[in-house]
């Protein structure tokens, strides 16, 4: 009789155990590399994006794969499909830093600042970073500035997935979430530095319209790992000039203009959710 006691105990604390882990672990499943020696943007150099795949056998993705991420969203490859539905997305405030990784800034969260859904699977918000100009195009098109809010999956099995949202901003009006934060990506011009900048909603980052494309992609920088959910919204943000140039000049040179060249897209479908009512 006491071992079922002691059992009816042990139990709920061993899953509380396992939930805590599984948070505490949860960007284990496809991380982006964060040493921005390691590769560069410049065209012609040995470490540039034609030589990603190149530099290391885990990279192997990046001149290999068949799925790799940014495109370009092309109108006569677009299929429309009303039933993918809005954008399901619960974001919470959460403790934050902010980071120079060298080769762009990243706004990473302490704890579980909410998530998404996706076909029913809820991915959850871990980071999300700026890059200038825009990674993906519509029909070759290229914006000033493209955000990616990176989430992943928590999966027993070791295998998280990914879901990136991305939204594009050209140049306009001050974006007011880099209004906030350009005191502390001033303080770390070519500083590799971290801050911790307190609680941040990431609410404030504002997905504007209902339409988004939606297609299987990859990381866009090494080791570029396949099997991204990537949901793009269509509506066009604004950001300066002065943002977008304080963004430049934080991070290392050869990250000036962190856009990782447009990749085939191999056959892929590119879904687009525009709403049957008028938005």
């Amino acid at each position: 009789m006491k071992h079922q006691t002691r059992l009816k105990v042990f139990l709920p604390n061993l899953l509380i155990l396992v939930t805590i882990l599984l948070h505490s672990t949860i960007w284990t499943g496809a991380q982006e590399v964060e040493d921005e020696h390691e590769f560069d943007y410049i065209k012609g150099s040995k470490k540039g994006p034609s030589h990603w795949g190149e530099l290391k056998k885990e990279w192997a993705a990046c001149k290999n794969g068949a799925m790799q991420s940014p495109i370009d969203l092309s109108s006569h490859r677009v299929r429309v499909v009303p039933k993918l539905g809005e954008l399901k997305k619960s974001y919470k405030p959460q403790n934050a830093t902010l980071k120079n990784r060298g080769h762009d800034i990243q706004l990473k969260w302490e704890g579980e600042a909410g998530s998404i859904k996706i076909n029913g699977t809820e991915f959850f918000l871990h980071q999300c970073h700026w890059h200038s100009p825009s990674e993906h195009t519509i029909n070759g098109r290229r914006y000033d500035l493209e955000l990616h809010m990176v989430h992943e999956s928590l999966n027993t099995k070791g295998k998280n997935k990914v879901a990136v949202v991305g939204l594009f901003y050209n140049i306009g009006a001050p974006d007011p979430l880099l209004s906030k934060l350009s005191k502390y990506i001033k303080s770390m011009v070519d500083e590799e530095a971290e801050r911790s900048i307190g609680i941040i909603d990431p609410s404030e980052i504002k997905l504007g319209g209902k339409k988004y494309y939606r297609y299987m992609g990859s990381l866009t920088v090494p080791p570029c790992t396949e099997g991204v959910i990537w949901t793009i919204n269509k509506k066009i943000r604004s950001v300066s000039r002065a943002q977008v140039k304080l963004l430049r000049e934080a991070v290392q040179d050869h990250a000036e203009r962190n856009a990782r060249p447009v990749q085939p897209l191999n056959r892929r479908g590119i879904q687009l959710y525009s709403p049957k009512r008028k938005e």
